[in-house]
């Protein structure tokens, strides 16, 4: 995919090369300058969808909390779902929907202030009237995946969840801020800033676009599609070949996050793709690898948006684990390092307190040689970077230099293990006493 011009939100990438366009959000003041720089105020949305988002009054604080992106135009459809035991009803009824109907799907729906979760028999019958309501509006059977976020163990509130589906139908726009932003904004529960991504990618002598919104703040850890989400192409793609690139998009990036180690019950990662542009992915090679990888960079953009909004964080730390003799004992060194409560408090702290990352990685379960493991910190501002270890011997730690790194917002901690040649990227916050604030009154 070489030649590649697209825009992702506030960046511009021209021939892989970023250039900085800040957009400031004019709704949301009350935020910093730097977290209202991730709020587009324009997209390039993929032609064929439209979306908004509603407010049905299932929140206490009435604000949007159902969101609906519809298709003019059927879809192949994709999805990765938490792994937790006590899967949520909606990841139950999307799951059925997409054994039954991969190929002709029209749209999700969502709805945020209750999570449909542990609610037995009743919570399956209404994730399923959800979908029903749904077909009814755009005359198709098995047509929408569902999801719910928000307090487990309360069942859905259903005659304002079909009043608000049935507005929101009647409210669908191709637009920015009546559309995709009223959509994103519909998802969010303790998030602080609603987290939308578009651009337009090069394939095949044509284009098509991607657009993708997430939501979550807490309770966010790998293994599963770690929280609720989408994306959404003009680009055909076959739903085998669909359901492949997504799971590889989502090992990368969702399930590269971690805020607080804690799994969901209802996390959900979907895709559909509507084929309204020219570029079609029917078979394995080199356009399906180019598509693949331009999602998984999408997907790793969106969800460290996610890790950026983190319930009380003040850092956004990239884990960056490399020399490992697998991609998957990288990934499973850097999980275990990113949901280390010690690590974590001694970043929020700005404590360079590198021992915490020795014994993390020590007792993570993959295979570590300590003579040939070397650490550094990685300043957010392109200046020297900070030796902490090398191949098993502690430098001499200039702790001035340390406590100006980890004053930054962002901070990269590069660990090599000195044993192989595959690498990986795991994106984590710090722990802060905010974030016990906002768990301890959720439902309040």
């Amino acid at each position: 995919m070489s030649n590649t011009m697209f825009r992702l939100n506030s960046t511009l990438v021209r021939n892989g090369k970023q250039l900085q366009q800040r957009f400031h959000s004019t709704s949301y003041k009350h935020l910093s300058a730097h977290k209202q720089s991730f709020i587009p105020q324009t997209g390039l949305y993929p032609t064929g969808f439209r979306a908004t988002g509603v407010a049905a009054h299932i929140k206490k604080n009435k604000n949007k909390d159902i969101a609906l992106v519809i298709s003019d135009l059927p879809c192949s459809g994709a999805a990765v779902f938490t792994t937790n035991k006590f899967q949520a009803a909606p990841v139950l009824v999307s799951k059925e929907t997409l054994t039954e109907n991969d190929s002709k799907l029209y749209g999700v729906v969502t709805n945020s202030g209750c999570a449909n979760a542990v609610t037995g028999a009743q919570g399956i019958r209404d994730a399923k009237k959800m979908r029903s309501i749904v077909d009814e509006l755009v005359e198709s059977s098995l047509s929408a995946l569902t999801m719910s976020t928000g307090v487990i163990g309360q069942n859905l509130p259903m005659d304002k969840i079909e009043a608000g589906i049935r507005d929101a139908h009647g409210r669908l726009s191709a637009e920015h801020e009546d559309g995709w932003m009223a959509a994103a904004e519909a998802f969010m529960t303790t998030d602080t800033f609603p987290k939308l991504l578009s651009g337009e990618f090069n394939l095949q002598g044509s284009s098509f676009r991607l657009a993708g919104i997430a939501k979550g703040a807490g309770m966010i850890h790998p293994n599963m599609a770690t929280l609720l989400g989408f994306m959404v192409t003009d680009a055909y793609v076959k739903p085998s070949l669909l359901q492949k690139a997504l799971k590889y998009a989502v090992d990368r990036s969702f399930n590269s996050i971690s805020i607080d180690g804690d799994m969901s019950t209802n996390d959900t990662i979907a895709a559909l793709a509507n084929g309204a542009s020219q570029v079609r992915i029917e078979n394995e090679g080199a356009d399906y690898e180019a598509f693949r990888d331009q999602l998984t960079a999408f997907a790793a953009e969106l969800a460290q948006l996610v890790v950026r909004d983190g319930e009380g964080a003040t850092k956004f730390v990239t884990l960056h684990i490399k020399g490992a003799e697998s991609f998957e004992s990288a990934k499973k060194a850097a999980s275990h390092i990113a949901t280390s409560m010690l690590v974590k408090s001694a970043l929020y702290g700005q404590d360079a307190n590198w021992g915490r990352i020795c014994a993390s990685l020590g007792h993570s379960g993959i295979d570590v040689d300590p003579t040939r493991v070397s650490v550094s910190f990685v300043p957010a501002d392109g200046s020297e970077n900070l030796k902490l270890m090398v191949k098993g011997e502690p430098e001499k730690v200039n702790e001035e230099r340390a406590s100006e790194i980890l004053k930054m917002e962002d901070l990269q901690i590069e660990v090599d293990l000195g044993l192989g040649e595959s690498e990986t990227k795991f994106w984590t916050c710090d722990l802060s006493h905010e974030y016990v604030s906002i768990n301890a009154d959720y439902r309040s």
